[in-house]
């Protein structure tokens, strides 16, 4: 697994979705610097329809990004 440490940098609200923007961490705390030591830059965006999930992300708050291998699925 991979863990990336992002922050949300803003959220655009449509009707019924929204996109959200994130990039990698850069300072403000010694955790931070940590992870921007090994991961310099990146950045994410989002496109999402599900309220809970807009619900849970908040513009200027740091988030964990877990990345692991998916499982092959089959095409049936």
């Amino acid at each position: 697994m991979i863990r990336a440490k992002f922050k949300c940098e803003s959220i655009a609200e449509n009707e019924d979705s929204f996109i959200v923007k994130l990039s990698a961490v850069v300072d403000g705390s010694v955790e931070n610097k940590e992870f921007f030591k090994w991961t310099p830059s990146g950045q994410l965006t989002l496109g999402c329809v599900n309220p809970a999930v807009r619900e849970q992300l908040e513009v200027g708050k740091e988030y964990y990004l877990d990345i692991s291998p998916a499982k092959e699925s089959s095409n049936e």
